[in-house]
Protein backbone atom coordinates (compact mmCIF):
# COMPACT_ATOMS: atom_id res chain seq x y z
CA UNK A 1 0.00 0.00 0.00
CA UNK A 2 3.03 2.00 0.85
CA UNK A 3 4.38 1.22 -2.58
CA UNK A 4 1.07 2.30 -4.62
CA UNK A 5 0.73 5.55 -2.48
CA UNK A 6 4.18 6.89 -1.88
CA UNK A 7 6.44 5.34 -4.51
CA UNK A 8 5.25 7.46 -7.37
CA UNK A 9 4.58 4.38 -9.67
CA UNK A 10 1.12 5.31 -10.22
CA UNK A 11 1.80 8.94 -11.22
CA UNK A 12 5.15 7.93 -13.25
CA UNK A 13 5.31 9.51 -16.64
CA UNK A 14 3.92 6.53 -18.97
CA UNK A 15 6.87 6.87 -21.28
CA UNK A 16 9.15 5.91 -17.93
CA UNK A 17 6.82 3.43 -16.78
CA UNK A 18 6.99 1.71 -20.10
CA UNK A 19 10.66 1.90 -20.00
CA UNK A 20 11.66 0.58 -16.89
CA UNK A 21 8.60 -2.50 -17.80
CA UNK A 22 10.57 -3.14 -21.25
CA UNK A 23 14.31 -3.13 -19.32
CA UNK A 24 12.39 -6.13 -17.01
CA UNK A 25 11.82 -7.84 -20.21
CA UNK A 26 15.48 -7.21 -21.26
CA UNK A 27 16.91 -9.04 -18.52
CA UNK A 28 14.35 -11.60 -18.10
CA UNK A 29 15.63 -12.15 -21.83
CA UNK A 30 19.32 -12.45 -20.47
CA UNK A 31 18.73 -15.31 -17.74
CA UNK A 32 16.10 -17.09 -19.58
CA UNK A 33 18.02 -20.17 -19.35
CA UNK A 34 18.26 -20.00 -15.43
CA UNK A 35 14.61 -19.35 -15.11
CA UNK A 36 13.35 -22.24 -17.60
CA UNK A 37 16.00 -24.39 -15.58
CA UNK A 38 13.66 -23.95 -12.26
CA UNK A 39 10.49 -24.03 -13.51
CA UNK A 40 11.68 -27.62 -15.16
CA UNK A 41 13.54 -28.55 -11.51
CA UNK A 42 10.36 -27.82 -9.59
CA UNK A 43 7.74 -28.95 -11.54
CA UNK A 44 8.61 -31.71 -13.85
CA UNK A 45 8.49 -29.52 -17.38
CA UNK A 46 10.71 -31.08 -20.11
CA UNK A 47 13.21 -28.11 -20.11
CA UNK A 48 12.10 -28.05 -24.14
CA UNK A 49 9.41 -26.55 -23.51
CA UNK A 50 10.66 -24.08 -20.56
CA UNK A 51 12.78 -22.95 -22.91
CA UNK A 52 10.74 -22.68 -25.70
CA UNK A 53 7.27 -21.91 -24.60
CA UNK A 54 7.39 -21.06 -20.89
CA UNK A 55 9.69 -18.41 -20.41
CA UNK A 56 8.98 -16.74 -24.33
CA UNK A 57 4.73 -16.91 -23.28
CA UNK A 58 6.39 -14.64 -19.85
CA UNK A 59 8.32 -12.41 -21.26
CA UNK A 60 5.89 -11.66 -24.40
CA UNK A 61 3.01 -11.02 -22.15
CA UNK A 62 4.97 -8.39 -20.54
CA UNK A 63 6.11 -6.95 -23.21
CA UNK A 64 2.55 -6.63 -25.00
CA UNK A 65 1.43 -4.66 -21.91
CA UNK A 66 4.72 -2.87 -21.38
CA UNK A 67 3.32 -1.35 -25.22
CA UNK A 68 0.12 -0.32 -23.97
CA UNK A 69 1.57 2.63 -21.22
CA UNK A 70 1.97 5.45 -23.15
CA UNK A 71 -1.03 4.48 -25.74
CA UNK A 72 -4.06 4.38 -23.07
CA UNK A 73 -6.37 7.83 -23.93
CA UNK A 74 -8.85 9.29 -21.83
CA UNK A 75 -11.70 9.85 -23.36
CA UNK A 76 -14.17 13.00 -23.27
CA UNK A 77 -17.43 12.23 -23.42
CA UNK A 78 -20.17 14.31 -25.25
CA UNK A 79 -21.47 17.02 -23.45
CA UNK A 80 -23.00 20.79 -23.29
CA UNK A 81 -20.67 23.85 -24.64
CA UNK A 82 -19.78 24.73 -21.16
CA UNK A 83 -18.81 21.37 -19.44
CA UNK A 84 -16.56 19.02 -20.07
CA UNK A 85 -16.47 15.17 -19.10
CA UNK A 86 -13.02 13.39 -18.94
CA UNK A 87 -13.57 9.64 -18.26
CA UNK A 88 -10.14 8.27 -17.22
CA UNK A 89 -8.54 5.06 -16.01
CA UNK A 90 -7.68 4.68 -12.47
CA UNK A 91 -5.74 2.00 -10.84
CA UNK A 92 -7.41 0.50 -8.63
CA UNK A 93 -4.57 0.38 -5.79
CA UNK A 94 -2.49 -3.07 -4.32
CA UNK A 95 -3.58 -6.48 -6.46
CA UNK A 96 -3.21 -9.69 -5.20
CA UNK A 97 -2.54 -12.52 -7.81
CA UNK A 98 -2.36 -16.15 -6.88
CA UNK A 99 -1.13 -18.34 -9.72
CA UNK A 100 -1.13 -22.34 -10.27
CA UNK A 101 2.32 -24.57 -10.77
CA UNK A 102 1.20 -25.62 -14.53
CA UNK A 103 2.32 -22.81 -15.88
CA UNK A 104 3.65 -20.15 -12.94
CA UNK A 105 5.91 -17.84 -15.15
CA UNK A 106 3.25 -17.37 -17.70
CA UNK A 107 0.53 -16.82 -15.94
CA UNK A 108 1.94 -15.11 -13.48
CA UNK A 109 3.10 -12.40 -16.15
CA UNK A 110 -0.30 -12.51 -17.75
CA UNK A 111 -1.59 -11.01 -14.46
CA UNK A 112 1.61 -8.70 -13.24
CA UNK A 113 1.99 -7.18 -16.84
CA UNK A 114 -1.55 -5.32 -16.94
CA UNK A 115 -1.74 -4.58 -13.43
CA UNK A 116 1.32 -2.76 -13.15
CA UNK A 117 1.47 -0.78 -16.72
CA UNK A 118 -2.21 1.07 -15.21
CA UNK A 119 -0.11 1.93 -12.05
CA UNK A 120 -0.95 -0.81 -9.20
CA UNK A 121 1.61 -2.15 -6.69
CA UNK A 122 1.33 -6.26 -6.57
CA UNK A 123 1.32 -9.12 -4.41
CA UNK A 124 2.22 -12.61 -6.19
CA UNK A 125 1.30 -15.68 -4.13
CA UNK A 126 2.79 -18.38 -6.28
CA UNK A 127 1.50 -22.18 -5.68
CA UNK A 128 3.99 -23.44 -3.38
CA UNK A 129 5.12 -26.17 -5.51
CA UNK A 130 6.53 -23.20 -7.86
CA UNK A 131 8.33 -20.02 -6.28
CA UNK A 132 11.31 -19.83 -7.69
CA UNK A 133 10.52 -18.59 -10.54
CA UNK A 134 8.34 -15.93 -9.41
CA UNK A 135 11.64 -15.33 -7.01
CA UNK A 136 13.54 -14.63 -9.61
CA UNK A 137 10.88 -12.67 -11.68
CA UNK A 138 10.68 -9.91 -8.40
CA UNK A 139 14.63 -10.62 -8.24
CA UNK A 140 15.08 -8.98 -11.50
CA UNK A 141 11.92 -6.47 -11.31
CA UNK A 142 13.93 -4.70 -8.45
CA UNK A 143 17.24 -4.47 -10.62
CA UNK A 144 15.32 -2.95 -13.47
CA UNK A 145 14.24 0.02 -10.85
CA UNK A 146 10.70 -1.12 -10.02
CA UNK A 147 10.43 0.82 -6.91
CA UNK A 148 10.73 -1.22 -3.71
CA UNK A 149 6.99 -2.62 -3.07
CA UNK A 150 5.45 -2.45 -6.57
CA UNK A 151 6.43 -6.25 -7.19
CA UNK A 152 5.94 -8.62 -4.23
CA UNK A 153 6.44 -12.20 -3.79
CA UNK A 154 5.16 -13.90 -1.03
CA UNK A 155 5.31 -17.53 -0.77
CA UNK A 156 3.81 -20.45 0.91
CA UNK A 157 0.44 -22.24 1.34
CA UNK A 158 -2.31 -21.41 -0.20
CA UNK A 159 -4.79 -21.81 2.66
CA UNK A 160 -2.28 -19.83 4.58
CA UNK A 161 -0.52 -17.29 2.53
CA UNK A 162 -3.73 -17.36 -0.16
CA UNK A 163 -5.98 -17.03 2.06
CA UNK A 164 -4.59 -14.07 3.80
CA UNK A 165 -3.83 -12.61 0.48
CA UNK A 166 -7.73 -12.63 0.03
CA UNK A 167 -8.76 -11.90 2.96
CA UNK A 168 -6.33 -8.90 3.59
CA UNK A 169 -8.61 -5.62 3.85
CA UNK A 170 -6.09 -3.84 2.30
CA UNK A 171 -6.03 -5.70 -1.14
CA UNK A 172 -8.28 -3.71 -3.71
CA UNK A 173 -8.54 -7.04 -6.07
CA UNK A 174 -7.67 -10.17 -6.39
CA UNK A 175 -6.60 -12.38 -9.60
CA UNK A 176 -6.88 -15.89 -9.69
CA UNK A 177 -5.93 -19.24 -11.22
CA UNK A 178 -6.30 -22.48 -10.28
CA UNK A 179 -9.19 -24.72 -8.93
CA UNK A 180 -13.17 -24.20 -8.76
CA UNK A 181 -13.31 -24.80 -5.52
CA UNK A 182 -10.30 -22.71 -4.00
CA UNK A 183 -12.04 -19.86 -6.56
CA UNK A 184 -15.26 -20.33 -4.71
CA UNK A 185 -12.84 -19.70 -1.16
CA UNK A 186 -11.16 -16.67 -3.08
CA UNK A 187 -14.73 -15.05 -3.54
CA UNK A 188 -15.96 -15.88 -0.10
CA UNK A 189 -12.61 -14.01 1.11
CA UNK A 190 -13.33 -11.16 -0.73
CA UNK A 191 -16.77 -10.88 -0.12
CA UNK A 192 -16.31 -11.10 3.83
CA UNK A 193 -13.29 -8.84 4.15
CA UNK A 194 -13.72 -5.00 1.54
CA UNK A 195 -15.43 -7.13 -1.60
CA UNK A 196 -12.38 -6.48 -2.86
CA UNK A 197 -12.81 -6.96 -7.20
CA UNK A 198 -12.18 -10.77 -8.23
CA UNK A 199 -11.73 -12.58 -11.57
CA UNK A 200 -11.10 -15.68 -11.75
CA UNK A 201 -9.91 -18.50 -13.95
CA UNK A 202 -10.94 -21.90 -12.62
CA UNK A 203 -9.71 -24.51 -15.70
CA UNK A 204 -12.60 -26.63 -17.35
CA UNK A 205 -13.17 -30.12 -19.48
CA UNK A 206 -12.74 -29.17 -23.05
CA UNK A 207 -14.63 -30.75 -25.74
CA UNK A 208 -12.88 -31.63 -29.15
CA UNK A 209 -16.24 -32.26 -31.38
CA UNK A 210 -14.92 -34.17 -34.34
CA UNK A 211 -17.66 -34.97 -36.99
CA UNK A 212 -17.70 -37.59 -39.39
CA UNK A 213 -17.37 -34.88 -42.07
CA UNK A 214 -14.28 -33.96 -40.92
CA UNK A 215 -11.81 -33.61 -43.57
CA UNK A 216 -8.11 -34.12 -42.16
CA UNK A 217 -8.22 -37.11 -39.20
CA UNK A 218 -4.41 -36.92 -39.42
CA UNK A 219 -4.39 -33.57 -38.19
CA UNK A 220 -7.40 -33.63 -35.76
CA UNK A 221 -6.00 -36.82 -33.99
CA UNK A 222 -2.34 -35.02 -34.12
CA UNK A 223 -3.75 -31.73 -32.39
CA UNK A 224 -6.33 -33.47 -30.22
CA UNK A 225 -3.87 -35.85 -29.32
CA UNK A 226 -1.21 -33.20 -28.42
CA UNK A 227 -4.30 -30.71 -26.47
CA UNK A 228 -4.25 -33.19 -23.94
CA UNK A 229 -0.89 -35.04 -23.47
CA UNK A 230 0.96 -31.96 -24.15
CA UNK A 231 2.45 -30.53 -19.89
CA UNK A 232 1.27 -34.32 -19.35
CA UNK A 233 -2.70 -33.01 -19.64
CA UNK A 234 -1.96 -30.40 -16.66
CA UNK A 235 -3.40 -27.73 -19.03
CA UNK A 236 -6.46 -25.78 -17.95
CA UNK A 237 -8.04 -25.83 -21.00
CA UNK A 238 -6.63 -29.07 -22.09
CA UNK A 239 -8.97 -30.74 -24.82
CA UNK A 240 -9.83 -33.66 -22.29
CA UNK A 241 -13.21 -34.88 -23.90
CA UNK A 242 -13.37 -36.20 -27.30
CA UNK A 243 -16.57 -36.63 -28.62
CA UNK A 244 -16.89 -37.97 -31.94
CA UNK A 245 -19.28 -39.49 -34.54
CA UNK A 246 -19.64 -43.21 -34.18
CA UNK A 247 -19.25 -43.93 -37.91
CA UNK A 248 -15.33 -42.84 -37.28
CA UNK A 249 -14.40 -42.97 -33.75
CA UNK A 250 -12.24 -46.02 -34.02
CA UNK A 251 -10.61 -44.80 -37.01
CA UNK A 252 -9.75 -41.24 -34.90
CA UNK A 253 -8.58 -43.89 -31.89
CA UNK A 254 -6.20 -45.40 -34.19
CA UNK A 255 -4.73 -42.30 -35.37
CA UNK A 256 -4.60 -40.62 -31.57
CA UNK A 257 -2.35 -43.36 -30.37
CA UNK A 258 -0.07 -43.67 -33.36
CA UNK A 259 1.04 -39.73 -32.33
CA UNK A 260 0.49 -40.30 -27.87
CA UNK A 261 2.91 -43.32 -29.10
CA UNK A 262 5.25 -41.44 -30.82
CA UNK A 263 5.46 -39.12 -27.88
CA UNK A 264 8.90 -39.59 -25.67
CA UNK A 265 8.51 -39.64 -22.06
CA UNK A 266 11.39 -39.27 -19.95
CA UNK A 267 14.15 -37.03 -17.80
CA UNK A 268 12.76 -33.42 -17.91
CA UNK A 269 16.13 -32.01 -18.17
CA UNK A 270 16.63 -34.38 -21.14
CA UNK A 271 16.53 -32.01 -24.10
CA UNK A 272 14.86 -34.72 -25.97
CA UNK A 273 11.96 -35.45 -24.15
CA UNK A 274 8.26 -34.50 -25.18
CA UNK A 275 6.38 -35.60 -22.04
CA UNK A 276 7.54 -34.90 -18.47
CA UNK A 277 6.65 -35.78 -14.59
CA UNK A 278 3.51 -34.91 -13.04
CA UNK A 279 4.24 -31.95 -10.86
CA UNK A 280 4.02 -33.81 -7.69
CA UNK A 281 3.82 -37.45 -5.90
CA UNK A 282 0.07 -36.21 -4.88
CA UNK A 283 -0.75 -35.13 -8.13
CA UNK A 284 0.05 -39.09 -9.33
CA UNK A 285 -2.07 -40.16 -6.76
CA UNK A 286 -5.02 -38.14 -7.98
CA UNK A 287 -4.54 -39.44 -11.42
CA UNK A 288 -4.48 -42.51 -10.00
CA UNK A 289 -7.69 -42.89 -8.35
CA UNK A 290 -9.26 -41.52 -11.60
CA UNK A 291 -7.85 -44.60 -13.69
CA UNK A 292 -8.80 -47.02 -11.21
CA UNK A 293 -12.48 -46.00 -12.55
CA UNK A 294 -11.95 -47.69 -15.61
CA UNK A 295 -14.27 -50.44 -15.63
CA UNK A 296 -16.94 -48.72 -14.01
CA UNK A 297 -19.87 -46.86 -15.69
CA UNK A 298 -18.54 -48.77 -19.36
CA UNK A 299 -15.49 -47.44 -19.38
CA UNK A 300 -12.84 -49.04 -21.04
CA UNK A 301 -9.14 -48.82 -21.97
CA UNK A 302 -8.19 -47.85 -25.84
CA UNK A 303 -4.30 -47.40 -24.83
CA UNK A 304 -2.25 -46.33 -22.24
CA UNK A 305 -3.43 -46.14 -18.51
CA UNK A 306 -0.51 -47.28 -16.95
CA UNK A 307 2.29 -45.84 -14.59
CA UNK A 308 5.82 -45.94 -16.41
CA UNK A 309 9.15 -44.99 -14.90
CA UNK A 310 11.61 -43.87 -17.32
CA UNK A 311 12.92 -42.33 -13.77
CA UNK A 312 13.39 -44.48 -11.29
CA UNK A 313 10.77 -43.27 -8.71
CA UNK A 314 9.15 -40.66 -10.91
CA UNK A 315 5.33 -39.50 -11.13
CA UNK A 316 4.70 -40.47 -14.95
CA UNK A 317 1.53 -41.79 -16.55
CA UNK A 318 1.43 -42.61 -19.90
CA UNK A 319 -0.52 -41.02 -22.74
CA UNK A 320 -4.32 -42.57 -22.08
CA UNK A 321 -7.14 -42.94 -24.12
CA UNK A 322 -10.44 -44.45 -22.35
CA UNK A 323 -13.87 -44.48 -24.24
CA UNK A 324 -16.95 -44.30 -22.17
CA UNK A 325 -20.00 -45.74 -22.55
CA UNK A 326 -22.23 -43.26 -19.77
CA UNK A 327 -22.49 -39.60 -20.51
CA UNK A 328 -22.84 -39.13 -17.05
CA UNK A 329 -19.67 -40.93 -15.87
CA UNK A 330 -17.21 -38.73 -13.25
CA UNK A 331 -14.23 -39.27 -15.93
CA UNK A 332 -16.88 -37.52 -18.49
CA UNK A 333 -16.88 -34.44 -16.26
CA UNK A 334 -14.41 -34.11 -13.52
CA UNK A 335 -10.95 -32.45 -13.86
CA UNK A 336 -7.99 -35.47 -13.86
CA UNK A 337 -5.62 -33.26 -14.68
CA UNK A 338 -3.19 -35.65 -16.53
CA UNK A 339 -2.44 -37.55 -19.74
CA UNK A 340 -5.79 -38.75 -20.03
CA UNK A 341 -8.25 -38.33 -22.57
CA UNK A 342 -12.03 -39.55 -22.30
CA UNK A 343 -13.92 -39.80 -25.58
CA UNK A 344 -17.66 -40.63 -26.06
CA UNK A 345 -19.44 -41.79 -29.13
CA UNK A 346 -22.51 -40.30 -30.40
CA UNK A 347 -24.70 -40.66 -33.53
CA UNK A 348 -25.42 -36.88 -34.89
CA UNK A 349 -23.67 -33.19 -35.05
CA UNK A 350 -26.90 -32.72 -32.61
CA UNK A 351 -26.25 -34.54 -30.41
CA UNK A 352 -22.50 -34.14 -29.81
CA UNK A 353 -23.70 -30.51 -29.12
CA UNK A 354 -25.75 -31.16 -26.54
CA UNK A 355 -22.99 -33.77 -24.78
CA UNK A 356 -20.18 -30.91 -25.58
CA UNK A 357 -22.37 -28.49 -23.58
CA UNK A 358 -22.88 -31.04 -20.72
CA UNK A 359 -20.83 -29.47 -18.07
CA UNK A 360 -20.25 -27.17 -15.63
CA UNK A 361 -17.30 -25.89 -17.03
CA UNK A 362 -16.89 -23.21 -20.41
CA UNK A 363 -13.05 -22.44 -21.13
CA UNK A 364 -12.13 -23.81 -24.63
CA UNK A 365 -13.43 -26.28 -27.10
CA UNK A 366 -13.31 -27.05 -30.47
CA UNK A 367 -15.36 -28.27 -33.43
CA UNK A 368 -13.74 -30.46 -36.52
CA UNK A 369 -15.83 -30.38 -39.74
CA UNK A 370 -15.61 -29.98 -43.60
CA UNK A 371 -19.17 -28.49 -43.41
CA UNK A 372 -18.57 -24.51 -42.84
CA UNK A 373 -22.68 -24.05 -41.71
CA UNK A 374 -21.37 -26.70 -39.01
CA UNK A 375 -18.47 -24.99 -37.83
CA UNK A 376 -20.61 -21.65 -37.55
CA UNK A 377 -23.16 -23.13 -35.97
CA UNK A 378 -20.91 -25.09 -33.97
CA UNK A 379 -18.76 -21.62 -32.82
CA UNK A 380 -22.03 -19.90 -32.12
CA UNK A 381 -23.42 -22.59 -29.29
CA UNK A 382 -20.55 -24.08 -27.69
CA UNK A 383 -20.47 -22.34 -24.31
CA UNK A 384 -16.60 -21.59 -24.22
CA UNK A 385 -14.67 -18.65 -23.85
CA UNK A 386 -12.69 -19.73 -27.10
CA UNK A 387 -13.98 -22.06 -29.64
CA UNK A 388 -11.51 -23.28 -32.20
CA UNK A 389 -12.37 -24.73 -36.13
CA UNK A 390 -10.37 -27.20 -36.98
CA UNK A 391 -7.13 -26.24 -34.96
CA UNK A 392 -6.80 -26.33 -31.13
CA UNK A 393 -5.08 -23.88 -29.04
CA UNK A 394 -4.20 -21.16 -31.50
CA UNK A 395 -3.83 -18.04 -29.79
CA UNK A 396 -2.20 -14.78 -29.41
CA UNK A 397 -1.55 -12.11 -26.20
CA UNK A 398 -4.23 -10.06 -28.20
CA UNK A 399 -7.01 -12.72 -28.27
CA UNK A 400 -8.45 -12.58 -24.34
CA UNK A 401 -8.39 -15.87 -22.25
CA UNK A 402 -10.91 -16.96 -19.80
CA UNK A 403 -14.49 -18.89 -19.55
CA UNK A 404 -18.03 -19.39 -18.97
CA UNK A 405 -20.03 -20.87 -16.42
CA UNK A 406 -18.14 -22.21 -13.52
CA UNK A 407 -14.90 -21.78 -15.39
CA UNK A 408 -14.89 -18.43 -14.11
CA UNK A 409 -15.01 -14.78 -14.94
CA UNK A 410 -12.87 -11.83 -16.28
CA UNK A 411 -10.28 -12.05 -18.82
CA UNK A 412 -6.57 -12.85 -19.23
CA UNK A 413 -4.52 -11.24 -22.08
CA UNK A 414 -5.03 -8.80 -24.97
CA UNK A 415 -6.53 -5.39 -24.19
CA UNK A 416 -9.59 -6.68 -22.33
CA UNK A 417 -7.18 -7.69 -19.52
CA UNK A 418 -6.58 -4.36 -18.58
CA UNK A 419 -10.28 -4.14 -16.67
CA UNK A 420 -9.72 -5.99 -14.32
CA UNK A 421 -6.67 -3.91 -13.00
CA UNK A 422 -8.58 -0.40 -13.24
CA UNK A 423 -11.68 1.76 -12.56
CA UNK A 424 -13.53 4.73 -14.77
CA UNK A 425 -13.48 8.04 -13.26
CA UNK A 426 -15.69 10.98 -14.38
CA UNK A 427 -13.95 14.08 -14.12
CA UNK A 428 -16.71 16.84 -14.72
CA UNK A 429 -15.74 20.18 -15.51
CA UNK A 430 -18.32 23.03 -15.58
CA UNK A 431 -17.12 26.57 -17.39
CA UNK A 432 -20.68 28.30 -17.18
Amino acid sequence: RHAFVDSGWATLDPASRKTILLDWVSLIQENAADIALLESVEVGKPINDTLNVDVPGCIAALAYYAEYADKLFSSIAPTGPQDQAILKRTPLGVVGAIVPWNYPLIIAAWKLAPALVLGNAVVLKPAEQSSLGSIRLAELASKARLPDGVVNVVTGLGNEAGEALASHMDVDAVAFTGSTETGRKVMEAAAQSNLKRVSLELGGKSPQVVLADCLDLDRAASAIAWSIFYNAGQTCHAGSRLIVERSIAHRLYRKIETVAKAIKIGHPLDPSTQLGALSSDGQLVRVAEYLDLIGTDGAQIIFGGNQVHPVANGAYVEPTLVALSEPSSRLAHEKIFGPVLVALEVDSPEEALAVANDTHFGLAASIWTGNIREAHRFGERLNAGTVSVNTYDQSSMSTPFGGFKQSGFGRDRSYHALDKYCDTKTIWSHYG
